[in-house]
């Protein structure tokens, strides 16, 4: 039986014609949409931390695959390659990340977090797991695990 919640009907679309529905019922807006909200509460940490949203998930990628390449580092942290060589100089810059050359493929770069990456890390650490809490808090830690594994889901099937 389909949960009525999740089936579209024509009061979902437009008088207009247009077979979109609402903005708040379309997947891309409301990923978006939710995506912002979280943001929101971790801005102002990332703020303090001097680190753009981007380089945050670059020094978190590289906390959790240490000696990553820029490809498998670029999608990981959903970020594209021209942006990532640019904010990979800016990391280095701050001696928060290490590039070296791949001892077998010169052309390759292997990227690690440095200490002070890793201190960075490690300082945020309490900050955003109060983050973190108040979300779940917010939403109920069931909900968050669901909304999570749906999620999930969602990426494994369409890739």
């Amino acid at each position: 039986m389909t949960d009525p919640r999740y089936t579209l009907t024509q009061d979902d679309f437009p008088k207009d014609g247009l077979q979109f529905s609402e903005t708040r019922r379309s997947l891309p807006m409301a990923l978006l949409m939710a995506r912002e909200a979280v943001m929101e509460r971790f801005r102002p940490m990332l703020h303090a931390l001097e680190l753009t949203e981007q380089q945050w998930r670059v020094l978190r990628v590289l906390q959790e695959s240490p000696g990553s390449d820029a490809t498998l580092l670029a999608r990981k942290a959903c970020i594209l390659a021209p942006s990532l060589t640019r904010m990979l100089k800016a990391l280095e810059a701050r001696t928060l990340i290490t590039i070296a050359r791949d001892p077998s493929d010169a052309r390759r770069m292997i990227l690690s977090l440095s200490e002070e990456g890793h201190a960075l890390l490690k300082g945020a650490a309490q900050d955003s797991a109060r983050l973190y809490g108040e979300i779940e808090t917010a939403i109920g830690r069931e909900r968050l695990h669901h909304l999570l594994d749906e999620i999930e889901a969602l990426l494994d099937r369409l890739e």
